[in-house]
């Protein structure tokens, strides 16, 4: 129970309306934190004798968390501690810093806008990088979720996505989440009204040329704006991934790491050249379809260890929720009816069925992209790829919150361990804003967004679903 303890070219149309929102919204990326020095300690909220676990101290147990407004300001011992105005016994409980999701789309489905924030909290995800949105939706959305006393996570936005000459989510074949960049200087242009109206970040697409890349790159980086990129399909792994912050889903690596890699960049360059005008997303469908299983069946272990060590300062959010969702279904999940009644009505109908597309006998279904996906994160993660932890939430059955913990039991079935894991919904999404001195740990002088669960997850990943309560912001605003 919750307690309250547009496209581009369409923005230049509402260029003004949109600074109008630039002017009341605040700045989505939190201010350093001060050590809380206030005398009057009738906020401030002690967990008491519980065992601290966060990726970089690891496990600190029988300790004391004091917080106070929006600060962690006392971590040691329970031995002594200062006092507190409430006190929480933690004692054989689990704290956690509150969990990320690095890949949610907050207005790409109406019937989730409203109730997705408070769902998130629910589950303990206490932040949200939401890649990809029309500003028309996004700018009033963002300022409802950061008004005072809005029961929502922290919430850092891209705008739409910056697509090429095409554009896959264009409002016809999919949902209008992205807007189309035919030449540098529309490029440039955009990732600069992107800063005005207050994104955080640009999320960059795949039917973006080489040239409009480069030029969305170099201004994002004058406008000090961090990059999320699928890798665009005229380009490699190799060469995009080293410009930008984090690459989404896995795309398109598997056409780098392939045999025949040069020969597949020439055919798909071919293609996206002389492509007459039409559906975005059929254009790319097109390319998948052909390019993408030839080449995770012709994987060179030479070229992809290569591909490897030009993305070793990228990270990777590899979504094997959805990747490798023929693997493990949403709905054939034991805790996905409970989970699904959350939802409204109509999801639930809808929701409620064995897709009509998805075959029952696992045998039949083709795993091989599923596969792939489970064993390329294995060999990320050994070879020190970073690694974050997103769903596309609400994409393909996604329950925001619910498929957080779902995500994170995927990554530890492709091999990382449970505290990896933890690391990608914490201190990894903190690292791609820079942020990690201000969350993903808990220490004194770090944002008070926790999590105190009731079992251990470095013992089962699915004990983060096992939530007592959750704190965000500083406040308690969920307790089971």
């Amino acid at each position: 129970m919750l307690k309250t303890a547009p496209s581009i070219s369409y923005l230049d149309r509402q260029i003004a309306s949109c600074l109008l929102a630039l002017m009341i919204l605040t700045a989505c990326s939190p201010s350093p934190v001060q050590e809380d020095s206030a005398t009057d300690l009738s906020t401030s909220i002690a967990i008491e004798n519980v065992t601290v676990i966060d990726a970089e101290n690891q496990i600190r147990e029988n300790y004391t968390v004091i917080i106070n407004g929006d600060a962690i300001t006392h971590v040691g011992p329970s031995t002594k501690t200062p006092k507190a105005g409430t006190t929480i016994d933690g004692t054989d409980q689990f704290l956690i810093p509150g969990l990320w999701d690095m890949h949610v789309h907050l207005s790409y489905d109406d019937r989730f806008t409203d109730s997705m924030p408070a769902t998130f909290l629910k589950y303990g995800i206490t932040s949200v990088r939401d890649t990809g949105g029309l500003l028309k939706n996004m700018l009033p959305l963002v300022e409802k979720l950061k008004a005072e006393g809005a029961i929502s996570p922290r919430v850092f936005f891209s705008g739409p996505l910056l697509d090429g000459r095409f554009v896959v989510y264009d409002g016809k074949s999919r949902p209008e989440i992205g807007t189309s960049n035919d030449n540098i200087q529309a490029a440039r242009d955009n990732v600069i009204m992107l800063k005005k109206v207050g994104a955080d970040f640009i999320k960059i697409y795949e039917l973006v040329s080489p040239e409009v890349f480069a030029a969305m790159v170099d201004e994002a980086n004058k406008q000090h704006m961090p990059i999320a990129s699928h890798v665009p399909l005229s380009m490699t792994a190799s060469s995009a991934g080293p410009e930008v912050g984090s690459m989404e889903h896995l795309r398109n690596v598997e056409l780098d790491c392939a045999n025949n890699s040069d020969e597949l960049l020439r055919i798909r360059n071919e293609t996206l050249n002389n492509y007459q005008p039409g559906s975005g997303y059929a254009l790319r469908a097109s390319l998948h379809k052909l390019q993408r299983i030839p080449a995770v069946l012709d994987l060179d272990e030479a070229q992809c260890s290569k591909v490897l060590t030009n993305l070793m300062h990228t990270i990777q959010v590899p979504t094997l929720r959805l990747n490798a969702f023929t693997l493990m279904p949403a709905f054939e999940r034991e805790d996905f009816s409970e989970a699904l009644k959350d939802m409204g009505n109509d999801v639930q109908t809808d929701w409620a069925e064995r897709p009509t597309w998805f075959d029952p006998d696992p045998k039949l279904r083709d795993q091989r992209f599923a596969e792939y996906s489970m064993a390329m994160i294995k060999r990320m993660n050994l070879a020190g790829v970073p690694i974050g932890a997103g769903t596309d939430t609400p994409i393909n059955m996604a329950i925001p919150g619910y498929s957080l913990h779902n995500e994170l039991s995927m990554l530890v079935k492709a091999g990382l361990t449970p505290l990896q894991a933890l690391r990608a919904a914490t201190i990894t999404p903190a690292e791609f804003f820079s942020l990690e001195n201000e969350m993903g740990t808990i220490e004194v002088g770090k944002r008070a967004d926790l999590v105190l669960l009731n079992e251990n997850p470095l013992l089962d990943i699915r004990n983060t679903r096992k939530i007592d309560r959750v704190i965000s912001k500083g406040k308690v605003v969920v307790l089971f």
